[in-house]
C-alpha cells in the first residue's frame, strides 16, 4: 500500500511539474545550472550572404527588400554582376571546400568558450543542414552539399563543449511568410507548413542544448505558435532537462519572457539585472557574418574584448562572441588570433570567471576601474587597465586577520595592510609584465 502512495506521489509530482503553454508558467522554469557557470560562448553566422561577403549578413534584404533600396548595395551589385543575378544564384558559392570541424572546435576550445551557438538558418532561410521543409535552399542540395550543423555539433561535443543553434523564427522573401503578412498575421500558413515542423525537427534531430530564437519582431507570440513550442520542448523533447531558451519569440517579449534575456543586440546594462542575460557581440563591431572588406580599426582588440566580458560577467551575464567564416569554411586568421589571445588570458584567470557570481558590488574606481566577481567564500578584484605601482587601494572589501591577497597567476601572497576600520586595503603589487590585452585579478579571501 505504501508503495502505491509513493508511485501516485510521484506521478502527481511529475504531472505538477510540466509546463503549460502560457508565459507565467514557462517563465518559471529554472535556467538549466550548466549556462550560468559556463559564462563564455561563440557565436558563428555562416550562411549564403558570406559569399558577397559584403556590408552584412543583412545584405540581401538590403539588397531588394527595404524600399528603397540601399545604393550601396544596388552599386556594389550592378558593377560585379551580370543584369538579372538573383541572391539564390550566390547559394551554389558557398562551398565550405575547407570546412573543417575539428579545426573549429579546436580554436573554440582554445578561446575558452563552453558553449558554441551555430546558425542553423538566418533570415534568409537557408539552413545549414538538409531540412525537409527546405527543399533546395538547404547545405545538402546547393552549396556544400553538407550537413554543417551536424558536423560541428559532433566536433563541439566531442571537446566536451555545449553545442546551440540559431534560428530564426522569420524568413525575409518566404511566399508563405510574406502572405501571413500581407494578412495581418491572421493566418498562419508559414508557421504550420513552415517553421514548426523544420523546429521540430531540428531539435530531435541534432538536440541543442541552446535555442537561440531570433527574427521574432514582426509578428507576436501567438503567431509563432511560441508558448506551445516552448511547453513542449521543456516537457517532451529529447533535450527537456538540459535546453537554454532565450527571450525573442514574439513582438514585445524581448527582455520579459522565455529563457534568459538578450533584451537587443550588445546589450549593456547600466546595473546589475534581476534575471539571467547575455551578451551577444561581434569581433567584427560592423557585421554579424563575414564581410570581405572589413578594416582592422573596425574589429575589437584583445583588450576590449576582455574588458567586454569582464564587466558582462560582473553584472551576471554570459558573453557570446561573434566571429563570421568565410564561404570557404575558413574562420579568418584574425578572428582565431582574437579567440586564442582570450583563451589565454581565461587559461589565467578564468577561476574569477566560470561558475562566478556577482558579489555585493560590482565595480569601484577609487584609482583605476575594477570590476568584482565571487565564488564560494572567495572575491575577485579584476583590473581592466595596467595597474599603479607599487601598490594598489581598493575601497569596498571589508578585511578580517584572516585576509589573503593573491594575484592569480603568481604562487605568492601579496602584502597588504588596511586602509580604515571599516574597510578598504592597500595591496604592495609585484613587478607585473606588460601584456597586450591584459588584465590582472586580485583573489581575495577573508574579506566581506
Amino acid at each position: 500500500m505504501r508503495a502505491a502512495s509513493l508511485l501516485f506521489a510521484a506521478l502527481l509530482s511529475e504531472a505538477a511539474a510540466r509546463y503549460t503553454p502560457d508565459w507565467t508558467s514557462l517563465d518559471a522554469r529554472p535556467l538549466p545550472a550548466w549556462y550560468d557557470e559556463a559564462k563564455v560562448g561563440i557565436f558563428i553566422h555562416w550562411g549564403v550572404f558570406s559569399v558577397p561577403g559584403f556590408q552584412s549578413e543583412w545584405f540581401w534584404w538590403h539588397w531588394q527588400g527595404e524600399d528603397p533600396p540601399d545604393p550601396v548595395c544596388v552599386k556594389f551589385m550592378s558593377e560585379n554582376y551580370r543584369p538579372g543575378f538573383s541572391y539564390p544564384e550566390f547559394a551554389p558559392e558557398f562551398h565550405a571546400q575547407f570546412f573543417n570541424p575539428e579545426e573549429w572546435a579546436e580554436i573554440f576550445q582554445a578561446s575558452g568558450a563552453k558553449y558554441v551557438v551555430l546558425t542553423a538558418k538566418h533570415h534568409e532561410g537557408f539552413t545549414n543542414w538538409g531540412s525537409p521543409n527546405s527543399w533546395n535552399w538547404n547545405s545538402m542540395n546547393v552549396g556544400p552539399h553538407r550537413d554543417l550543423v551536424g558536423e560541428l555539433g559532433e566536433a563541439v561535443r566531442n571537446r566536451s563543449l555545449h553545442y546551440g543553434l540559431y534560428n530564426s523564427l522569420y524568413e525575409w522573401f518566404n511566399p508563405l511568410y510574406l502572405t501571413d503578412k500581407k494578412n495581418g498575421f491572421k493566418t498562419q500558413e508559414f508557421v504550420t507548413n513552415k517553421l514548426l515542423p523544420e523546429l521540430y525537427n531540428m531539435v530531435v534531430r541534432y538536440r541543442p542544448e541552446l535555442l537561440w530564437s531570433d527574427g521574432d519582431w514582426e509578428a507576436p507570440d501567438t503567431y509563432w505558435h511560441s508558448t506551445e513550442f516552448l511547453s513542449w520542448l521543456y516537457n517532451d523533447s529529447p533535450v527537456k532537462d538540459v535546453i537554454v531558451t532565450n527571450d525573442r519569440w514574439g513582438a514585445g517579449c524581448a527582455c520579459k519572457h522565455g529563457g534568459y534575456y538578450n533584451c537587443e543586440d550588445k546589450y549593456t546594462p547600466g546595473q546589475l539585472p534581476d534575471h539571467k542575460w547575455e551578451k551577444c557581440t561581434s569581433v567584427d563591431t560592423r557585421s554579424w557574418g563575414y564581410r570581405r572588406n572589413m578594416k582592422l580599426h573596425e574589429l575589437m582588440d584583445l583588450t576590449t574584448i576582455v574588458k567586454d566580458l569582464v564587466s558582462t560577467v560582473a553584472l551576471g551575464g554570459n558573453y557570446l562572441l561573434n566571429v563570421g567564416p568565410t564561404p570557404d569554411g575558413t574562420i579568418p586568421a584574425v578572428f582565431e588570433e582574437r579567440l586564442r589571445g582570450l583563451g589565454a588570458w581565461l587559461q589565467v584567470n578564468g577561476e574569477a570567471i566560470y561558475a562566478s557570481k556577482p558579489w555585493r558590488i560590482q565595480t569601484e574606481n577609487s584609482t583605476i576601474p575594477v570590476w568584482y566577481t565571487s565564488k564560494g567564500s572567495s572575491v575577485y578584484a579584476i583590473l581592466t587597465t595596467d595597474p599603479p605601482r607599487p601598490s594598489l587601494q581598493l575601497l569596498e572589501p571589508k578585511t578580517s586577520a584572516g585576509t589573503k591577497v593573491t594575484l592569480l597567476g603568481f604562487s605568492l601572497p601579496l602584502s597588504w595592510s588596511p586602509l580604515q576600520p571599516s574597510g578598504g586595503l592597500a595591496i604592495l603589487l609585484p613587478n607585473l609584465p606588460f601584456i597586450p590585452g591584459q588584465a590582472w585579478t586580485l583573489k581575495l579571501e577573508g574579506v566581506q
